[in-house]
């Protein structure tokens, strides 16, 4: 299991995703899901993974080394693509390639082999977007009145979403809100955890204001995770009882 989110504000984007891959609760093991494909000053673009790893890899591979286009001969890789939308595209185009030539051995083995991707940045020119691309390579993108997407375990951090993100919050406030996200979905689903990496990436300059990877024991996410939980408990005490029956 993994947890990803992506947030799109007026300021710029936030991804964040966790590291934990699991096989069963004795085989536990960290690779990274959040890949960065930057040309600094052109463009700065963002791919977080969920679902079968094996999969996840070879996409990410194939969009790296180009997919033959059929018609031209030309190998197309997100570095090249003219348009975000075309990159988005294009790695819909690749999972149903790599689904072609692997999905049907795994599924003999009853393997699950569906991924599902965050895909977000900018080009220079255009506009910054955000993506979620399914397992059958099929898009959508993030609006102004929900600007966010999730993959994976995504139920435990949207109602801190949902409450807290809107177009208009500045751009370091989504990024503390994406933690706690993360940080509910963690406290409550032992296959999402540390460390974490997260990337910032401002309106228009096209390259990584933050490229960080949270550690276990990282003074400023333990301090969160603190704050959080007696900001609820407070919360939680200052609510007055219901008055559904009469107290004594």
């Amino acid at each position: 299991m993994t947890y990803c989110c992506g947030v799109l504000v007026e300021d710029g984007l936030v991804m964040v995703a966790d590291t934990r891959t699991n096989a069963g609760l004795d085989n536990i093991s960290t690779y990274r899901k959040l890949h960065v494909f930057n040309r600094p000053g052109d463009r700065i673009m963002a791919i977080a993974s969920a679902g079968n790893l094996s999969i996840s890899q070879s996409v990410l591979s194939t969009l790296t080394e180009g997919l033959e286009d059929p018609e031209t001969g030309a190998r197309e890789t997100l570095l090249d693509a003219p348009t975000m939308f075309q990159a988005a595209q294009r790695i819909g185009r690749v999972i149903r390639h790599v689904n072609a030539t692997e999905a049907q051995a795994l599924k003999a083995e009853d393997i699950n082999y569906e991924v599902s991707f965050l895909f977000g940045g900018q080009i220079k020119g255009e506009r910054m977007r955000l993506f979620m691309i399914y397992p059958a390579g099929n898009f959508i993108e993030c609006t102004i009145d929900t600007p966010y997407l999730q993959i994976g375990e995504h139920k435990y951090g949207k109602p801190v979403l949902d409450r807290a993100i809107t177009y208009d919050v500045e751009l370091y406030e989504a990024l503390k809100t994406s933690l706690i996200s993360m940080d509910s979905t963690m406290r409550s689903n032992l296959g999402v955890g540390l460390p974490i990496d997260v990337l910032v990436a401002r309106v228009d300059v096209c390259d990584a204001d933050l490229n960080h990877r949270i550690e276990a024991g990282e003074p400023y996410f333990h301090d969160l995770r603190s704050r959080w939980s007696a900001a609820l408990r407070a919360a939680h005490k200052n609510i007055p009882r219901p008055p559904y029956k009469d107290q004594k």
